[in-house]
């Protein structure tokens, strides 16, 4: 990495997505401002831990699947604090092979990304400091383009990201312009937090996360189905997470999350899988 975490400033008297993220799933690399905006959160919308956890093993259930289905190499952006498993150890548990390029914009995940590069022999992994809303800055990364070939099919992961992206930031041409980037055989993998089953509660949550300084936008579900547009999905299509692929086995994949325990409002997420012909 350019710099060391003692050069930069790691914005810990200020809260971050990413930081908030990891609280919900029980980790330990968060600050006072991030717990303070998580509780505030909770107290607005307590399944935040649930669509947090469920879908993060969404995540990994499509990891496993794509890397199944002979996919080699994963782009994943909004990569937020490591929790093992991560995607690439997901991954090259299946094919020891694969290449995951891991980007994100806050300076801890820079700072713990040594997790992310530890990877099999065989593989590669890569860590790219960007944000999403800059999105020719990811592509042209030499990090990125050292580590994986867009010209093969590519595992695009937004999971969990684009609720923080609204309308005005072009959230549905930054997507276009990723997945235009790919490879015919590639995979469009999304998820992102819906008020479609708890209106009420969502709109509560927004003005919170908005009135501490964020930004975010909640989408129903035919509005995340734009994001797949020219894509085609995979089965079961726009799902909620914890019933996409459900996995009875998946406590072995990641510690998170049991779909047995979950329901739809208090998960509030859609989530799909799309393939570019």
């Amino acid at each position: 990495m350019d710099e060391s975490a003692e050069e930069r400033d790691l914005g810990l008297d200020r809260h971050h997505s990413a930081r908030i993220y990891d609280y919900f799933l029980g980790g330990k690399t968060n600050f006072p401002p991030d717990r303070e905006v998580a509780e505030k959160l909770l107290e607005a919308f307590p399944g935040f831990r649930h669509a947090a956890r469920t879908n993060r093993a969404f995540m990994h259930r499509a990891a496993r699947l794509l890397t199944e289905r002979g996919v080699r190499q994963f782009l994943d952006i909004g990569t937020g604090i490591p929790t093992p498993p991560n995607l690439h150890e997901v991954a090259q548990g299946v094919a020891p092979d694969t290449r995951v390029v891991y980007v994100d914009n806050d300076p801890i995940v820079l700072a713990h990304a040594r997790a992310l590069l530890t990877g099999s022999p065989e593989g590669r992994t890569a860590y790219v400091e960007a944000d999403i809303t800059d999105p020719e800055s990811i592509l042209a990364s030499p990090r990125l383009r050292d580590t994986i070939d867009l010209a093969q099919p590519t595992a695009l992961c937004l999971v969990g990201l684009m609720h923080y992206i609204t309308d005005e930031e072009d959230a549905y041409g930054i997507v276009e312009r990723l997945v235009a980037a790919l490879a015919p055989g590639s995979y469009l993998v999304f998820s992102q937090c819906t008020p479609d089953f708890a209106p009420e509660e969502w709109e509560r949550a927004i003005e919170v996360y908005k009135a501490d300084g964020g930004s975010a936008q909640v989408r129903g579900r035919e509005e995340i189905s734009r994001f797949f547009a020219g894509l085609e999905l995979i089965e079961p299509g726009i799902e909620v997470p914890h019933r996409w692929h459900p996995d009875p086995d998946s406590s072995g994949v990641t510690h998170l999350a049991d779909a047995g325990d979950m329901d739809d409002a208090l998960v509030s997420v859609w989530a799909g899988v799309a393939i570019k012909r």
